[in-house]
């Protein structure tokens, strides 16, 4: 039985009780990791439907909102301001579409050109001694302790030569709540339990292969060196399936875990496997290098340092509750050496010099790679991405990654149908860096480090510099960022593979936080986007229309499609404003859309359902968009929200809830309206809305789910818990001093104390005159 649980950020517990719906995702394979070659007649239906959409709304601007002026005589303000607004929301919309096909023709062209480096070259590429250096980052926060080791051992067995992996713990050092603490404890021994098992397997191979470069330096390879180097490939193919075997399958992301990272890498030595006993076979063995680079890739697989760092533990890094500022925390403190200085507030980190002793060493690092902790990575991400940003000519590429794709196997409708919006997003994101466009989309990230020390901004806080490499001021960081490094002269480019996944939630509770946040801040970082472009201009830079077209598309289609789609639904244009060109302007949108979706594994029929799933996102963004608003006006900084991974069910709000049945009963109503005085077209659409919008609200919310979480809304409205009364400062005469506060802070004395002293004063002035 499913639960329903109000979750509070950090809530976490095991998936595994979740119900497969009807429904639900069937294929549980992911698409293949490079794109297939798009044919010559898909990529010629792309450009028609461009200048379908182009040419259909240009002639109902013409046919309709021109003659509509020029041929009435009869023509009454409240009309004209219609024809105004509808012309601003139609256009606005088709604007949208418009982007949605150009990005998608540009993802095809990409895919058509892609060819992916043989592995001989990427061998080639990294030669021994080989010695610059990635740096994992894992930013985690109260998260479940299987969901952390599937994203650590994903990042610990990419093939790399000098590899940290380092998990970030956001979680209160210090949980009052015992449960939390013991969670804490095991999250913070998974790097080092991690460690341990690889360590055996990685001294293997390094002794292996010092001694095979002993022999090979003294002859050629024998078929007695390819036998000894097949039975390390065969031991290191074993190693990974007995881990598969034994690894707990809780849920559809285990499945993910076991057959693509650890059953991939396996299946991909074993290809290996296959050359050399081939060779064997034929009497023959590849050069001395080629046997030295194939025995450096099992010791770069399985070698690997983990650590776990918490900034909550020392008071002089930023407590700042979102992820940027937990990634820029321990960036600041890379490439140098720390001690640990106690204080009356806590510890603090303070620079060693060079001849004293230290606490604390943080390497610098080439290469960071941000990794989500519910997300993962294929074989082969590190070495692709990192051997992309060092070829010719991509030395002011600051940020490649691939767009994550989402696990297939879903056990929910609306896990499914969100999978697909993000597969969708992945195609999108592809075409826009054919543009010039790419954002940077902060699930997974290969980042130079040189180009975030060009970003820092240092602040200097209680007498602590604070650095800020990824911008905190909105809670999409990664967007934010993505204008900052393109103001300073780097790129960005999305990697044309599929080789980074993350999870999707499971319900509509937790998609409320994740959607809410996604559509919070863009309006926001659009000004900046403005001001990179006059800073680009004098630089005499070019700049595409389409790359300025798709980024503020990017940045603010939420906003202006969820006011346009509350107008459409609420007022009651008139019938002369409709025309067939709108609808074939539209055409071309939900027809590729759905050719798409059927090249990611989903249905056509799918475009139904998602335009239901927007209908009952509406509130979501419009609430985002408001939050951008007046964060704007307050110029404050809002928490990052978790997304919440609960067992069972994760609580809606009550309002969120209710407004898709508002939209259903107002759609219905605007239909029986438009019925009765025969406008066909409106009454088409409210029908349309009406019908798509109930079929979400049941497939993808639930009428039972949906009337507890509407009741546990008006309760938790009613129900106020009662304030205690603010406590007065009491001072015990007999406490011990605090001497080290004392010296310490000095006077620490709040402004509200000070005025209160100050009112005293001139009370006692007042009775003495």
């Amino acid at each position: 039985m499913t639960t329903t649980t109000q979750a509070p950020p950090g809530t976490t517990s095991t998936a595994s009780s979740r119900r497969r719906q009807w429904g639900a995702e069937r294929r549980p394979e992911p698409l293949a990791i490079v794109h297939s070659r798009p044919s010559t007649a898909k990529i010629t239906l792309g450009r028609l439907g461009i200048v379908v959409t182009l040419l259909a709304w240009a002639l109902y601007v013409v046919t309709t909102i021109i003659r509509e002026f020029i041929d009435n005589p009869h023509l009454d303000f409240r009309f004209a301001v219609e024809a105004v607004f509808y012309l601003l929301v139609v256009t606005s919309l088709t604007f949208s579409a418009l982007m949605y096909l150009i990005a998608r023709q540009g993802a095809l062209y990409r895919y058509r050109d892609h060819t992916r480096v043989p592995r001989a070259e990427l061998d080639r590429h990294f030669p021994d001694g080989y010695d610059r250096r990635v740096t994992v980052l894992v930013p985690s926060y109260v998260e479940e302790l299987q969901v952390v080791r599937k994203t650590l051992w994903s990042a610990a067995l990419q093939e790399f030569g000098d590899l940290r992996v380092v998990l970030l713990i956001d979680d209160p050092p210090s949980p009052s709540d015992p449960q939390r603490l013991a969670d804490l404890t095991a999250t913070r021994g998974i790097p080092a339990e991690i460690e341990r098992e690889l360590a055996p397997v990685a001294a293997r191979f390094e002794e292996f292969a010092d001694r095979q470069a002993e022999r090979l330096a003294r002859r050629a390879a024998t078929i007695g060196d390819v036998r000894l180097l097949a039975a390390e490939y065969t031991a290191a193919a074993e190693w990974l399936e007995a881990r598969a075997d034994a690894w707990p399958i809780e849920d559809h992301t285990d499945v993910f875990f076991a057959e693509q990272v650890l059953i991939g890498l396996a299946s991909e030595l074993r290809l290996n496997l296959l050359a050399l006993n081939a060779a064997v076979e034929q009497g023959q063995a590849p050069g001395a290098t080629r046997m030295e680079e194939l025995a450096r890739r099992l010791v770069w697989t399985f070698r690997a340092r983990l650590d776990a760092f918490e900034r909550k533990t020392f008071a002089s890094l930023s407590h700042e509750a979102n992820k940027a500022m937990n990634l820029n925390s321990y960036i600041g403190l890379m490439g140098h050496r720390w001690k640990k200085v106690p204080t009356a507030d806590g510890v603090v980190l303070l620079e060693a010099a060079p001849d004293e002793p230290s606490d604390l060493d943080i390497p610098d690092s080439d290469y960071l790679l941000t990794l989500d902790a519910d997300s993962m990575l294929l074989r082969d991400y590190c070495l692709r991405l990192v051997e992309f940003l060092e070829q010719q000519g991509n030395e002011r590429v600051a940020v490649t990654q691939t767009p994550y794709s989402a696990y297939r196997g879903a056990p929910t409708r609306i896990e499914r149908i969100a999978g697909a919006t993000t597969d969708i997003q992945h195609t999108l994101h592809q075409g826009m860096t054919y543009y010039g466009a790419t954002f940077w989309v902060g699930a997974n990230a290969v980042i130079r480090k040189r180009a975030l020390d060009d970003i820092c901004q240092v602040e200097v806080v209680g007498g602590f510099p604070i650095r800020t490499y990824i911008q905190d001021r909105t809670v999409i960081e990664d967007t934010e960022s993505s204008i900052d490094i393109g103001t300073h002269g780097w790129s960005l480019v999305n990697y044309p593979e599929r080789l980074s996944y993350s999870a999707t939630p499971p319900d509509f509770g937790s998609l409320i936080v994740q959607r809410r946040r996604w559509a919070n801040g863009g309006l926001l970082i659009l000004p900046k986007f403005l001001v990179q472009l006059g800073e680009r201009r004098r630089r005499s830079e070019r700049i595409l229309w389409r790359e300025a077209a798709l980024r503020v598309n990017y940045m603010a289609s939420i906003a202006w499609a969820s006011v346009g789609l509350i107008f459409l639904l609420a007022y009651p244009y008139d019938g002369r404003l409709l025309s067939p060109w709108v609808f074939l302007a539209a055409v071309p949108y939900f027809l590729l859309m759905g050719s798409d979706l059927r090249y990611n594994g989903y249905r056509f029929s799918d475009i139904f359902r998602i335009y239901g799933f927007n209908l009952v996102l509406l509130p979501i963004n419009l609430a985002g968009v408001l939050k951008s608003i007046q964060q704007a006006l307050t110029g404050e900084k809002i928490p990052f929200a978790r997304t919440p991974k609960v067992a069972g069910r994760t609580a809606a709000p009550g309002l969120y809830v209710l407004f898709p049945f508002l939209i259903v009963g107002f759609s219905a109503f605007t239909f029986w309206r438009d019925f009765t005085a025969q406008n066909w077209g409106n009454a088409a659409f409210a029908a349309l809305n009406a019908v798509l919008a109930a079929w979400a609200i049941i497939a993808y919310i639930g009428l039972g789910n949906a009337l507890t979480d509407m009741v546990l809304g008006v309760v938790n409205w009613l129900w106020v818990d009662k304030k205690p009364a603010p406590a007065e400062r009491v001072v015990d005469p007999s406490a011990p001093v605090n001497w080290e506060a004392i010296l310490y802070h000095g006077d620490r004395r709040l402004a509200r104390d000070a005025h209160h002293d100050r009112d005293r004063r001139r009370r006692a002035a007042g009775r003495r005159s």
